[in-house]
């Protein structure tokens, strides 16, 4: 039997669409060869090939004219945060316009959806959902607080340094706006409620918490990348605190463990000391006490201000 012929060296190692197939020559024939393996109606994947999920979408955004990739699929893509149950989704979320048929695809979870031409965006090759948009697809799939810790990282400012980007994902605006233009999503409701709830300001999913955690508990709404001299960029910054209290919260993630970063906590950590700050570190073994442990220490400094 005869082997069959290299597949060209861009079709070899990733998904790729018949119409690609073509494009490249490839007969009906070498499409039927055991090195290739369907992937659902006019979709290939080589043999040998490891998942990869912006391969697999960009190739069914491809195969699909019309459609785009939303939900959770968008969120990965995007690199948004999201909780641990969905942190290593496989799932491909895939959404048309009512106009078009339903999504029938194996492996695949269509939705039929409403959507303006600006809530669909070219990204890296594949069309998805916006980051806005996205984050109200979402409002069904999560909960409130979790909803709440996603918009409050699309609404941050990022470090162009480490981000390789300089403008938000979205503003409170848009998001309000996207929630104006679909009164009757399911979540839409909780999407309210979260956008009411979304601030500027927390650089992680667990600082989010603990802000909700003090509001939840009565306490006053803490002010986010408090600095002891507000509007000097060389003056370290605290997660949250209370300006008037002169008290500072800082949460530590994973990546506070690193030598460079301990450095740089040390100094800001003596800085709030030598102010006359108040100082409150808090860690996943308290968020996963829920913040309780911390809402007590903060609520009783505040009463002894």
């Amino acid at each position: 039997m005869r082997p069959a012929q290299p597949l060209p060296a861009h079709l070899e190692s990733v998904p790729f669409t018949v119409h690609e197939a073509r494009a490249a020559s490839l007969s009906k024939g070498r499409l039927r060869s055991s090195d290739l393996a369907s992937a659902g109606r006019l979709l290939y994947l080589p043999s040998g090939w490891e998942f990869e999920l912006p391969a697999l979408a960009r190739a069914l955004s491809a195969a699909t004219p019309g459609a785009w990739i939303s939900h959770l699929t968008a969120a990965v893509l995007l690199g948004l945060w999201l909780p641990s149950w969905f942190q290593d989704c496989r799932e491909l979320h895939l959404s048309k316009p009512k106009s078009l048929p339903q999504v029938r695809r194996a492996g695949v979870t269509g939705h039929t959806v409403l959507a303006f031409d600006d809530e669909i965006m070219d990204w890296q090759g594949i069309r998805l959902s916006t980051p806005a948009r996205t984050w109200l697809d979402l409002a069904r799939l999560v909960p409130l607080e979790d909803l709440v810790a996603i918009g409050d990282q699309l609404v941050r400012q990022p470090r162009p340094e480490l981000e390789q980007r300089s403008e938000p994902w979205a503003t409170l605006q848009e998001l309000r706006m996207m929630i104006s233009r679909h009164p009757k999503m399911q979540g839409i409701v909780k999407a309210r409620t979260a956008v009411d709830m979304i601030r500027a300001g927390a650089d992680s999913a667990p600082e989010t918490f603990l802000r909700l955690a003090l509001t939840e508990a009565g306490l006053p709404d803490p002010e986010l990348q408090i600095r002891v001299v507000p509007g000097d960029l060389y003056s370290p910054a605290a997660d949250l605190g209370y300006r008037e209290q002169r008290i500072a919260i800082q949460y530590d993630g994973g990546h506070h463990l690193t030598r460079e970063q301990q450095s740089r906590d040390n100094y800001r950590d003596e800085y709030f000391l030598a102010a006359g700050w108040r100082y409150f570190k808090f860690n996943a073994d308290d968020l996963a006490q829920d913040f309780r442990w911390a809402v007590r220490r903060v609520r009783a400094a505040l009463r002894e201000y």
